[in-house]
Order: structure tokens, then C-alpha cells, then sequence
């Protein structure tokens, strides 16, 4: 234990928290609920959107910049490894100096001559960096490095930009001999506490000060302290330095804020954690066991598939309640539970890794509604939004504790539910969850419906709200033909068709349980919603479908991509299909990359705007499976081909969120969005989705079957195979080879009783 004579308090520096602009380039490691964003040297430097060191929604560090002889070394290779470990290869750079400037230490070496590794591993428990020094020269070598260090303890709103009239206080820096502790009273009353050990003592640990800060990118810029170690290398000789970051938290003390009471020294100076890379490489090894294998004769598809599954496997979040678990929306600013995002990833990946809907029906389940509270837009069985738990959230200053605000989660979770039952079979788990069901429908008939016009609608209840609360959620999202945005209540397109194959699979699984008269009102409903939704939603004049109806009874038939997600939900009518598909193929909507979320040439078409323009990954894959449901798969592996093709012109393989929407013959690459999640989970999801659409799976779990809808490769693809298909309890390996313009579909291997059927 730390003795109290050995510590020194050195002051912190509270800066206002620099808000976020664009991400550029990010390297990214996660593990857990913690997460690393670092420039490409692994820096993190505080004024340089949002990079920092984060466990859930908390900033632990906001700087973290290495100079080694007084230079920012040269970048080298960076590399992400198993996405909880990375490593980075630098080395220093050529000097070239005025003869009349003072002496610096790099002066007398020889460029590319100082080997400067770090490598990192974040675990459940804290993260570890090790940085490695070799002298590749010829003469000893004596070098200062140096690290800054600093803490905002900011909540991820803040960082995102959100405004907030007073935070918390940073309390002085608790130093000691290779221990650092930095410590952040928030305004919740919970004290933040980041802890950092150092395998060797610092020779110096320096506080910032007035006025000995410059402009130079040096660590005086922005660090709270200065670390600094002489180096002195033979040639050939290399030293490393390591160091561990962890965190806690405990109700603020009502104590001095630099009191050595030995109960405060344990608090301030904790047993540092073993941080191990075994760990990851244990959870990434169990997980792509798991995980149904994907092999082609396509090496592009091959990478993105294995960035894919990957991702997922990096995106996992452990829940606040007892095994709980889940899959985060995306990194940085969603790195919590969505209910849209994590159930439409759910069913995205249902073909390769049904255990992830279990886990996302089961953890959405334990958070449903169960009363009326307008702050949160909540009401009885509605599923949630978005969960968040930060000190803003904590301290009341937003309503994300969880918040619902969103108006399809419910029919989503409904589609999950159904969905893994066909590949599953699980009856049980359709018994535990039916009491969530039938609350989920009854908000549907009960609350969903604001205005009485037969449609589910959303209107914010209170002005923390958010105003559009789909999943174009941004406020100029939903717009008529003249650009004018829409009056709520607002009844999406796209989620009456939701609704539609909720009350379509909640039938069966009625009818699967003996209760045959909900399951005839709940088709009856459907069938009722149809005829409604094609008697209201369709736009003559443009031989399309609105994207919403207003309030006001006028609709906004601007053309969307929301109409393609009601191919995907089967709501459409099939003499209106091809109309429908016609639009979205046009140049109008069609990029050459995806569909684009808003049509070139309307008013309010931005190919940067968020909603107005870019492009959806998850948006086209389920587009792609309407087109293949209503019997295009010329169109649908069109999209897949496209978007795969996009893939590969992106960092490692890795769709993010979104993309801009400029047309491909302007930009020959896809042109990056500039604060998009990467990696995200429905972008990630859409690779499984375009495989399963393509290969036409559709599982009846409960009657032992598999049947092969359609099995379609395009041309760029000869060969694909699926190893360790899961459904219900049997599995099956498949080959999937395409011959003349033909597919077909051949068994491998199987185990348990399952028929595979093909329908042509």
C-alpha cells in the first residue's frame, strides 16, 4: 500500500470539454464496456474530436500524447490486431535544424534509426500500454520520453456537444511513486476516479502551468501532468515501459480533498488489474465457434464476412443488470443499447448467430415499459430507445434512464420474436417472453395510434424529446415534395409495415400456442392495415409510396428509401413492387455504391445530410431482401454487389454507419460521412443479410426444416459455403455453386433432424 508520506497532490487542469467535428482517421480498440479512439501514432489529444479513453459514457482519458527525444515520432504501421489489442510501429525522425538553434536530442541521430513500438490491450478489467525503445544505431543513445496525461471525466453528450450551464469538479492529482490518480466529483455526487501505474517510476512528474503552453503540438498544449524517463541504450539494446489504466467510482467524500486517511489511500491507490490479452483472445475464439462459418470463392466477401463477425464480437456491451448482454450500436457515440439498432442487428445476423437475438429479446424484455411517464416518452410495454448511464443521465439532465422514444423498437421486437422462433424452435423461450408480447401489442393498438387514424404515429411528449423518433430520427429527416417538414403526429411508411409482419408472425405464434382467437384478430389486423396503408400511403402522380403521413392529414411524399424497407416487411401490394423498385434504381436513388436515403433533385437533397441524401448500409440490405422478397434477385444481388464493392474502399473491410450519397461516377470512392460510427452493428449486420438474401435461407426450426427460397449467386460469385448452419437444435454444412446462370445447393454435412429443401 501507497504510504501517505510518498504522495503529493499537483493541481488539475479543467478545460472546457472541446466538442466533437469530425472523426478522420481513428484507430479503435474495445473490450467490454471500455473503448479506445487514438489518431493513427496512438495519441489522443484533447482537441482532436473526441478521441480518448472511454468506459461506457465516460471520458476516463482525454489525453494521452507520447514524444520520444522531444519529437512526435514517425508513423510507421498501425495495427488493430483482434480489436482489443493493437499495435503501433514508429520510429524518430530526420532532423533538419537551423545550426544557430539550441542543442536538441535528436540532433546527433541518424533518421529511422530508433525503433518506438506501443502496443495496447484493453481487458474487462483496464487497459495496458506497453511501449517498447530499440536503438538500431551504431553509438549509445541517450533519450527523454515524455507522456502527458490529462482528464476531463467529460459524459459523452458533452463530448458530442451537448450543453451543459455547470459540470463537475476536477480535484487535485494524486501522485506517488509510479502511481498516478486523477479524480472528478460529478454533479450526481459520484467521485470518478482514473488510475494510472507505471512499471518504473517517471525521473519527473510535472503539473501543467500558466503560461508554459505552446503552440507546437507539444504535451504542454494540453496535458494535466508530464511524465518524463531517461532512456539510455547501447546499440541494440531495447527498454520498455509499461503502464496500466483503470477506473472506479464511489459516492463523492465529504472529506478534505487532499486527506491521506489510510481508508483514502486504498481508494486512490487500488490494486492495479492483470490485463491480459488471453482474455480477448478467449471471448473472439468461443465467439467465431459459435458463429456459422462463411468460405467463398471471393476474397472481398471473405474479408468483409470476417470484419463482420468481428465487429459484432467487438461491439458486445455488458448489460447494467445480472448477465446481461448486448450488442452497442456503434463506437463512439452510441456505445450503449439501441433497442432499434440492436434488434435490427439481431435480425440481420439471425442466419449466422440466432444465440444474439435470444440475448437481445431476453435484455430489451427486462427493460420494457411498465408505466405512463411522459419525461421519457414512456408508456406500458413500449420498448426502449436508447439506455444510457453517465453522470448526465445520472444527475437528471437527460432522460435516457432508459428513454423510448422511439416508434418502432416495439414492432421490431415483435419481428425478433417471431423471426427466432423460426430459427430456433425454442418454445420456451416464446412462453417467458409471451407476457412482453402481448404488452408490446397492446401498445401497438393501445398508445400507438395518437391521432385515431389507424395508423401508429409518434409525437414527443415533452420538448427533451426527440422530435422525429424513427429511424431517420434527425429533425429535417421527413419532408413533402416541396421540402417542407411534416406536423406530428407522424405515421412512417415503413413502420406500418413493421406493424404489419408483427401482427403477421405474433399470429402464428398464437396459433402455435393454442390461442386461435388472437391469432384471427391479429391477421385481421394486418390484413386491415394493408388495405389501409395502400389506400393512403400511395402517391399516384409518382407511382410511389409517401413517406409519411402528417398530422395535418397532408403526406410527405417525398421519395425515400422508406418505401423499400415496406418491400422488406411484405406490406406492399405485388402490383406495386416493381413501381416501387423501378424508383429506388434510379439515379435518382441509386448512388452505384446504395440507395440513398433522399432522392437527388428535391428540395432539401444533401448527399452529406445525415438523413437527407447519404447512404445507409443496414437501409440497403434490408431493401435487398424486399427485392428478393417480391422476386428480384437480379436487383437484390445488384445492391449486394454494389455495396460489398463499397466495402472494400473502406479502412479493414469495415462499412460504417453511413457514407455520403454523391454519385459514384463523381466520386470513384465512397465518400466517408464525417462523424459516422465506425465500427457499427447494423452496418456490420448488413454483410449476413446480403449473404442470407442472396442464398434465399428461410429456417422453420419448429418443423425440422430449412428450406432454400430461390437460391441466387450473381455473377462475381461461384462458390459459397456455410459451415455449422444452426437450426433448432440440428446443424448442416451447405455448398452453394452457381453453374450457368443457375444455383444450386448441396448438403455436406448434418447433424440432428433437419430437412433441406430447395424451391426454385
Amino acid at each position: 500500500m501507497v504510504d501517505a508520506a510518498e504522495v503529493r497532490f499537483l493541481p488539475a487542469r479543467d478545460l472546457p470539454v472541446p466538442r466533437c467535428t469530425d472523426l478522420g482517421s481513428v484507430q479503435v480498440l474495445k473490450h467490454g464496456n471500455r473503448y479506445l479512439l487514438t489518431d493513427a501514432f496512438g495519441d489522443i489529444h484533447p482537441d482532436s474530436r473526441g478521441l480518448g479513453l472511454y468506459e461506457g459514457d465516460t471520458r476516463l482519458l482525454s489525453c494521452c500524447v507520447l514524444r520520444v527525444g522531444g519529437e512526435r515520432p514517425v508513423l510507421l504501421q498501425t495495427s488493430v490486431g483482434g480489436n482489443y489489442r493493437g499495435g503501433i510501429q514508429l520510429t524518430n525522425p530526420s532532423v533538419d535544424r537551423n545550426p544557430d538553434a539550441k542543442v536538441h536530442p535528436m540532433d546527433e541521430l541518424v533518421g529511422r534509426t530508433v525503433g518506438i513500438g506501443r502496443q495496447r490491450v484493453i481487458g474487462s478489467d483496464g487497459m495496458e500500454e506497453r511501449l517498447r525503445v530499440e536503438n538500431h544505431g551504431s553509438r549509445e543513445l541517450a533519450l527523454p520520453v515524455v507522456i502527458g496525461l490529462g482528464t476531463d471525466s467529460a459524459d459523452i453528450f458533452e463530448v458530442r456537444g451537448f450543453p451543459r450551464l455547470t459540470r463537475g469538479r476536477l480535484l487535485p492529482v494524486a501522485v506517488a511513486d509510479g502511481r498516478v490518480t486523477f479524480r472528478y466529483d460529478g454533479l450526481d455526487a459520484i467521485q470518478q476516479l482514473v488510475h494510472v501505474a507505471f512499471s518504473e517510476p517517471p525521473l519527473e512528474v510535472r503539473a501543467w502551468e500558466e503560461g508554459v503552453a505552446t503552440s507546437d503540438g507539444n504535451p504542454d498544449d494540453y496535458a494535466a501532468l508530464h511524465l518524463t524517463w531517461d532512456l539510455h541504450l547501447d546499440p541494440g539494446e531495447e527498454r520498455d515501459l509499461a503502464w496500466t489504466i483503470w477506473s472506479s467510482r464511489r459516492p463523492s467524500p465529504a472529506m478534505d480533498d487532499t486527506s491521506t486517511t489510510r481508508a483514502e489511500l486504498a481508494a486512490m491507490f487500488p490494486t492495479p488489474p492483470r490485463v491480459s490479452s488471453d482474455e480477448g483472445a478467449s471471448a473472439y475464439h468461443a465467439w467465431e465457434r459459435a458463429t456459422t462459418t462463411v468460405t467463398s470463392d471471393h476474397e472481398l466477401l471473405n474479408l468483409v464476412i470476417k470484419r463482420s463477425v468481428s465487429d459484432l464480437r467487438l461491439l458486445v456491451n455488458d448489460g447494467p443488470g445480472p448477465e446481461q448482454r448486448y450488442i452497442a450500436a456503434g463506437v463512439p457515440w452510441f456505445s450503449t443499447l439501441f433497442g432499434r439498432d440492436a434488434l435490427i442487428t439481431a435480425i440481420q445476423s439471425l442466419s449466422v448467430r440466432p444465440q444474439l437475438a435470444v440475448e437481445t429479446l431476453s435484455t430489451l424484455a427486462a427493460y420494457q415499459a411498465t408505466e405512463d411517464d411522459p419525461s421519457r416518452d414512456a408508456e406500458p410495454g413500449k420498448i426502449l430507445h436508447e439506455l444510457r448511464t453517465g453522470e448526465m443521465a445520472r444527475h437528471g439532465e437527460l432522460p435516457h434512464t432508459p428513454y423510448y422514444g422511439s416508434v418502432d423498437a416495439t414492432p421490431l421486437w415483435l419481428i425478433l420474436l417471431g423471426a427466432t422462433f423460426d430459427w430456433t424452435g425454442d418454445r420456451d423461450l416464446v412462453d417467458r417472453l409471451w407476457p412482453n408480447a402481448l404488452a408490446a401489442l397492446d401498445w401497438i393498438d393501445r398508445y400507438g395510434d395518437r391521432d385515431g387514424d389507424g395508423f401508429v404515429d409518434y409525437e414527443r411528449r415533452t420538448d427533451r424529446g426527440l422530435h422525429n423518433q424513427g429511424w431517420k430520427d434527425s429533425s429535417d429527416a421527413i419532408r413533402d415534395r416541396h421540402g417542407h417538414e411534416m406536423v406530428t403526429p407522424i405515421a412512417l411508411a415503413e413502420v406500418q409495415g413493421y406493424v404489419y409482419d408483427a401482427k403477421r408472425r405474433m399470429a402464428e405464434l398464437a396459433r402455435m400456442r393454442g390461442e386461435q382467437e388472437l391469432a384471427t384478430r391479429l391477421d385481421a389486423d394486418a390484413s386491415t392495415l394493408r388495405d389501409r396503408f395502400e389506400a393512403t400511403f400511395w402517391v399516384e402522380d409518382l407511382r410511389y409510396y409517401a413517406m409519411a403521413l402528417g398530422g395535418d392529414g397532408r403526406l410527405a411524399d417525398a421519395i425515400g428509401s422508406n418505401a423499400g424497407q415496406c418491400l422488406w416487411t411484405g406490406i406492399v401490394s405485388p402490383e406495386r413492387a416493381r413501381d416501387v423498385i423501378d424508383h429506388l434504381l434510379r439515379p435518382s436513388m441509386f448512388s452505384g455504391w446504395g440507395i440513398r436515403t433522399y432522392a437527388t433533385g428535391q428540395p432539401g437533397f444533401n448527399p452529406m445530410g445525415y438523413h437527407t441524401g447519404s447512404v445507409w448500409p443496414h437501409d440497403t440490405s434490408l431493401i435487398a431482401a424486399g427485392f428478393k422478397r417480391y422476386g428480384f434477385e437480379d436487383a437484390s444481388n445488384r445492391l449486394a454487389g454494389q455495396m460489398l464493392d463499397a466495402a472494400q474502399r473502406f479502412p479493414d473491410y469495415r462499412l460504417p454507419e453511413l457514407f455520403c450519397g454523391f454519385d459514384r461516377s463523381d466520386a470513384t470512392t465512397p465518400v466517408p460521412y464525417p462523424v459516422a460510427c465506425s465500427p457499427q452493428a447494423w452496418a456490420a449486420g448488413s454483410s449476413f443479410l446480403f449473404l442470407e438474401t442472396m442464398l434465399g435461407l428461410r429456417a422453420h426450426a419448429d418443423r425440422h426444416e430449412l428450406e432454400l427460397a430461390h437460391p441466387h449467386l450473381p455473377e462475381w460469385l461461384q462458390k459459397v459455403t456455410l459451415t455449422d448452419l444452426q437450426v433448432g437444435d440440428a446443424s448442416v454444412d451447405l455448398l452453394f455453386h452457381r453453374w450457368r446462370g443457375t444455383t444450386s445447393a448441396e448438403v455436406l454435412r448434418k447433424v440432428g433432424d433437419l430437412a433441406v429443401t430447395v424451391r426454385l
